[in-house]
């Protein structure tokens, strides 16, 4: 798909896409009998992020015996403001035999010895269909037979040579897109079964909200690396998990009924002693009751904390025509306060994953600026591919969230901080409680 962003350039990139020949890449050469607008083409076409062809030396050579002394055959190709139909041709022909050449643009203005529709005539007379060739025939009325001819020959014409460089810019990309390499979207070892069972439970009862625990264990089954942990009901079974699975210890209130467990005093991190976490279990507890008294509380889930690194937010909303959107973005104001966030449809290749990271303001951060380390941006990118195989895997799933994730430095394993999912449920039923 070529985008357009107006209704203009949507009739320029199908006039040029129908009419001429796809360009083999994207160095472009002009041709004009006016300094000022090959100048403002040159500046358009890097604009576009496409380069303003180097003639070759033999093509210079061959030009400047065929144009006036005072002729430029450098790029853009100046046949001077005296130019006759006899100068564009030989300057199209070269540009035609030059390898260095991709795609030519040709401008011509009105002047007092223009002749715009020979020219256009000649124009087209001297195309050999190798090259895409595109016009720009500028001036209103006096040019009205040049691009009538022009028409006529099925050569594209724009008013300005700014949108003639984005007609060439669409050509361009659609021709990269056609050369790109197949898409290979790769399949991960995964524990499908286990993730079965869960959904399967979880939309026979109607609990179609996933907290963290459930969330977790889906997101392990996928093959993400989640800190071991568990479930505890009181303030000795938290003590015992700790002692189990080392200090220093995150706690985090476990309710259907708690979106937002840090503002509400229901996350406690670097718990570092036994009596610390009974203390810190029982006051969670207190402090949830006391401002939600009516939420469900399932227990409190104790878990090892997580090394330092970089929160990054990768996630899924199933859209109904589209299928799984996939999320990528930086945590905190990048994503709340920037919206700072790309977006891709699912199934999902690694260089795709990684252009999603590149499409982001803040990717320079995951790389590394200044003397700041930059994070494992493919261990990103194999989070992304396990995303869109564990939703495309399970339509079941309507939206999934990994807050944070936490990335570190290169060839170090990412860690699922916190997650959540919501559920299809069966049969069009509308039941969502519990955890």
């Amino acid at each position: 798909m070529v985008r357009a962003d107006t209704f203009d350039s949507l009739f320029d990139y199908a006039t040029a896409l129908s009419m001429q020949p796809l360009p083999k890449g994207n160095r472009i050469l002009i041709i004009t009998n006016a300094g000022g607008p090959g100048t403002m083409a040159a500046d358009a076409v890097e604009k576009a992020g496409m380069e303003v062809a180097e003639l070759d030396r033999n093509t210079a050579t061959a030009l400047r015996a065929q144009l006036p002394q005072a002729a430029s055959v450098g790029n853009p190709i100046d046949v001077l403001g005296d130019a006759d139909p006899k100068r564009y041709m030989a300057a199209i022909e070269a540009a035609q035999a030059d390898p260095a050449v991709d795609a030519i643009l040709v401008i011509l203005t009105p002047q007092a010895m223009t002749r715009p529709a020979e020219t256009a005539i000649a124009i087209a007379g001297a195309l050999d269909g190798s090259k895409p060739v595109v016009a720009s025939f500028m001036g209103g009325r006096d040019v009205m037979p040049g691009r009538k001819e022009l028409a006529a020959a099925g050569l594209p014409d724009y008013e300005s040579p700014e949108r003639a460089v984005s007609a060439l810019k669409s050509m361009v990309q659609y021709a990269a897109w056609k050369e790109r390499p197949p898409r290979l979207v790769t399949r991960f070892r995964v524990n499908r079964r286990r993730v079965e069972r869960i959904i399967s439970r979880r939309q026979r009862t109607g609990m179609l909200q996933l907290g963290e625990v459930k969330g977790k264990d889906i997101l392990g089954a996928y093959g993400f690396r989640v800190m071991d942990g568990a479930l505890a009901g009181s303030a000795d079974e938290a003590v015992e998990i700790a002692e189990r699975i080392g200090y220093p210890v995150a706690m985090k209130i476990v309710s259907p009924d708690v979106v937002h467990k840090s503002d509400l005093g229901g996350v406690q991190l670097n718990v570092a002693s036994g009596e610390a976490v009974g203390d810190a279990f029982d006051l969670m507890m207190l402090k949830i009751r006391k401002r939600l008294p009516s939420a469900w509380i399932e227990g409190i889930y104790v878990e090892q904390m997580a090394g330092k690194g970089m929160e990054i937010i990768i996630g899924m909303s199933r859209d109904p025509q589209f299928g799984p959107m996939l999320m990528f973005g930086l945590g905190g104001i990048f994503v709340e306060v920037m919206k700072d966030v790309t977006f891709h449809l699912a199934p999902i290749t690694e260089a795709e994953a990684i252009q999603m990271l590149k499409a982001t303001r803040s990717y320079a951060m995951l790389e590394g600026k200044r003397g700041q380390k930059g994070v494992d941006i493919a261990a990103i990118a194999s989070g992304l591919q396990r995303i869109s195989q564990l939703t495309t895997d399970f339509p079941q799933i309507l939206e999934l969230d990994i807050n944070p994730f936490i990335v570190g430095e290169s060839g170090s394993e990412p860690v699922v901080a916190d997650a959540r999912m919501t559920l299809a449920p069966l049969f069009g039923e509308e039941k969502n409680n519990g955890l």
